[in-house]
């Protein structure tokens, strides 16, 4: 089964917007780079991701992408992320892809080995859809939809009930599967914090991007 990840990309200049308060705009820029590469590397060492397709309007994502032998499709008009990952969606259908993971750019703590665990797990005939929720469990940080259009992603607050509800009215088969890598997005203060202290008790050197980002901005842990 032939499985593209898709990764919509806001533009750096406008990534991270709740975390302006404690974090300037250059750092987040910064960041956001940093947790797009460390994601990208994570998504390439997935045997079972056949492709890695970015939808983005941001030049440096567009470049790691390149980097990482991802497929590149435009976002000229950044209308969020369901709409990219539409956009997304329909690059993966035309490139024959069975299914779709649906994955943020800022999960830099993403194991690949977990991820590729889940993807050989979910062995539903079509149409099924999986949902990975947030740390907090009402959001979405990863959707697999097989087929591709098995519906149409709707991301934001409370994400999860409803692409359960949706997955459900269009006739398929729902799963909820908790990832603790895919819990760890960034969108405050405390997000961050709380992925350098998982990242410093993994034993691996996962999201070396990531690390040395949260390192300069964060007070050193009290551990």
């Amino acid at each position: 089964m032939r499985t593209a990840a898709v990764l919509p990309i806001k533009s750096f200049a406008h990534a991270k917007q709740r975390l302006a308060e404690a974090v300037g705009d250059a750092d987040r820029r910064e960041l956001a780079e940093a947790m797009v590469g460390d994601v990208l590397e994570a998504l390439v060492a997935v045997p079972l991701v056949s492709a890695v397709i970015v939808v983005t309007a941001e030049p440096l994502a567009a470049r790691a992408a390149e980097q990482a032998g991802a497929v590149i499709v435009d976002d000229p008009h950044e209308a969020g992320q369901s709409s990219a990952a539409a956009r997304g969606i329909a690059a993966a259908a035309d490139r024959g892809a069975d299914r779709v993971l649906l994955l943020p750019g800022d999960c830099p703590a993403l194991d690949a080995d977990e991820l590729g665990a889940l993807l050989a797990g979910e062995a539903d005939e079509p149409p099924a859809v999986v949902v990975v929720p947030d740390r907090h469990g009402s959001g979405t940080n990863a959707l697999l939809l097989a087929p591709p259009g098995a519906m149409a992603p709707s991301f934001g607050p409370g994400s999860l009930a409803r692409h359960a509800a949706l997955g459900r009215a269009a006739g398929a088969r729902v799963h909820v599967r908790e990832i603790a890598s895919l819990g760890l997005d960034v969108d405050t203060p405390g997000d961050m914090a709380t992925l350098q202290a998982a990242l410093a008790d993994r034993p691996d050197a996962a999201a070396a991007r990531t690390r040395a980002v949260l390192d300069r901005l964060l007070p050193a842990p009290a551990w």
